[in-house]
C-alpha cells in the first residue's frame, strides 16, 4: 500500500492513500488512538487560537483533539455536535452535511444544552482535518444559529485547496492524490 509521510514538528507518521473516488485519494489521517500525537499537536494549536470561551467540534474524531485543546485552554468543559438525534436530547438544532470522508448525507446537531452553552459565546470550532469544509460549515451554521460567535475554525492538518484559505488555523498541509487512471 502506498503511504505518505506527515510530518508535524517532531511527530512522523506513515498515512496509507486510500481511494475515495475513481478520480481522487487521500492520506488516511486518524487521531483517534493516537495519544502522542494529541499530546504534541493540542498545545501548538491552542497558541494559535484567538481568545474564545467554547470549543465545538463534531462527532467523533475530533474529540481527543477537543478534550485536550479543552484542558490546556483551562476550559471545564467544550461541545460535541452528535451526528445522529438521541433519545436524550431536547429540541435539537440539527445541519446537514457532506464531507469528503463519508462522502454521503449525515446529519449534525446540538441539544438544548450545547444551545445554552455556546450562545452568546466566543466559539472555536476544532476539526481533526479541513478538507472541502462541509463538516466545518455546518458546524458554524449551527453555532451561528444557536447564537455563538464563530471567532475561529481550526484543525491539525489543512487538505487539499484548504491549505489555501485565510480562514482556517491549522499546523500543516496535507495533500490531494489525483488517481491514474489506467488504459
Amino acid at each position: 500500500m502506498e503511504t505518505y509521510t506527515l510530518t508535524i514538528g517532531d511527530i512522523k507518521r506513515e498515512l496509507p492513500i486510500v481511494a475515495v473516488s475513481d478520480e481522487l485519494s487521500i492520506a488516511s489521517f486518524v487521531i483517534l488512538g493516537d495519544t502522542e500525537l494529541v499530546l504534541y499537536t493540542a498545545p501548538i494549536l491552542a497558541s494559535k487560537l484567538p481568545e474564545v470561551d467554547v470549543l465545538v467540534t463534531a462527532e467523533a474524531k475530533g474529540i481527543p483533539l477537543v478534550y485536550e485543546l479543552s484542558r490546556q485552554l483551562g476550559m471545564k468543559q467544550y461541545v460535541v455536535a452528535r451526528k445522529s438525534i438521541k433519545p436524550y436530547m431536547e429540541s435539537p438544532l440539527v445541519n446537514e452535511v457532506v464531507s469528503i470522508t463519508t462522502q454521503k448525507k449525515q446529519i449534525l446537531c446540538l441539544d438544548s444544552n450545547d444551545v445554552k452553552q455556546i450562545k452568546g459565546k466566543r466559539v472555536a470550532i476544532i476539526d481533526d482535518v479541513i478538507s472541502t469544509g462541509q463538516s466545518v460549515r455546518g458546524l458554524e451554521e449551527l453555532v451561528v444559529r444557536a447564537g455563538g460567535i464563530v471567532a475561529a475554525k481550526a484543525a491539525i492538518l489543512a487538505e487539499g485547496n484548504a491549505a489555501g484559505r485565510d480562514d482556517i488555523i491549522y499546523l500543516e498541509k496535507l495533500p490531494l492524490f489525483r488517481n491514474r487512471l489506467s488504459n
